[in-house]
């Protein structure tokens, strides 16, 4: 959102082109969409959990995206943004391979053209328009954003204790916190010190005052960087979670100095890694529990 925004805001799409997916174009064909788009000024790029909206003039409806696991926007020209699951190096070719749709957009006062692709090479993402895309689903739909409308702890607390599924499983859930996917939900328990099977009506009230204020944290962390992976902290769990099955040990460390133990335990259908010296289910009593030291 904040690189259409950077790109886009005030300028106008003179030029849409369009590729036909009848499974990322959802409720609209990729020509729909294209003429709904022609001729409209941009006015604001709006993110809300793992969807962002893009806000026009004149009337007609307003573009919903969703990129998935592999959707991305590549500017014609520019260097890719490295994202996890993203291409790492930029196509010569353009339109760029796995197109869904490009931006034409044009600087009213300068006449400076931009070209803005929406990419999609496993067609997880989807392409939506929407009348009014926050009381419409899929946005009206979702839960809380950790970043736009965070609860406050009271409210949070009573939100999580009265479920009984494993932690890890609630923060995946769309409709209970928006936009928190694999990664930032052990990213979140790990800096709470939390283990993602603990049952949710088991936390205490220092692990949920934890998993409070970690969860806008390390959202906000992330959305700073752009979520570009190379610049996020050291210390992330993030950095080192990828070696499962592979011969090269990570680097993390506890806060003692001693290297941490990374394990992987599917939670929700998901894989999620936690570090066992900081994150215990209950019945481990030793006292580095203390390590709870909240970073």
């Amino acid at each position: 959102a904040a690189l259409l925004r950077s790109l886009g805001k005030d300028k106008v799409i003179i030029k849409v082109d369009s590729a036909e997916d009848n499974i990322v174009f959802c409720g609209t064909t990729h020509e729909e969409f294209a003429a709904e788009l022609v001729g409209r000024k941009i006015r604001n790029v709006t993110r809300y959990g793992k969807l962002f909206y893009i806000e026009l003039d004149g009337k007609g409806r307003l573009p919903v995206l969703h990129f998935g696991m592999t959707g991305m926007l590549q500017v014609r020209g520019h260097p890719l943004i490295h994202y996890r699951e993203a291409p790492r190096k930029l196509s010569p070719i353009w339109p760029p391979k796995y197109m869904k749709f490009v931006l034409h957009i044009e600087d009213p006062d300068t006449k400076e053209l931009v070209e803005i692709a929406f990419l999609d090479a496993r067609r997880l993402g989807r392409i939506r328009l929407c009348s009014s895309p926050m009381t419409e689903p899929p946005i009206s739909a979702l839960g809380f954003d950790p970043i736009l409308t965070m609860p406050v702890l009271s409210e949070f607390t009573a939100s999580v204790r009265k479920r009984s599924c494993p932690i890890k499983a609630l923060l995946l859930d769309q409709s209970f916190s928006a936009g928190v996917g694999n990664w930032v939900a052990d990213e979140i328990l790990y800096h709470s010190r939390i283990h993602p099977e603990r049952r949710c009506n088991t936390l205490t009230d220092k692990e949920l005052k934890a998993l409070h204020e970690k969860t806008s944290w390390v959202c906000r962390k992330a959305v700073e960087v752009n979520a570009e992976d190379n610049k996020f902290p050291e210390d992330w769990l993030f950095k080192h979670r990828w070696g499962k099955g592979k011969k090269q040990a990570h680097t993390l460390l506890l806060p003692t100095g001693k290297p941490a133990t990374i394990k992987w335990v599917t939670v929700g259908g998901r894989t999620s890694a936690y570090v066992v010296e900081l994150q215990r289910l209950v019945g481990d009593t030793k006292d580095e529990v203390d390590l709870l030291n909240i970073r």
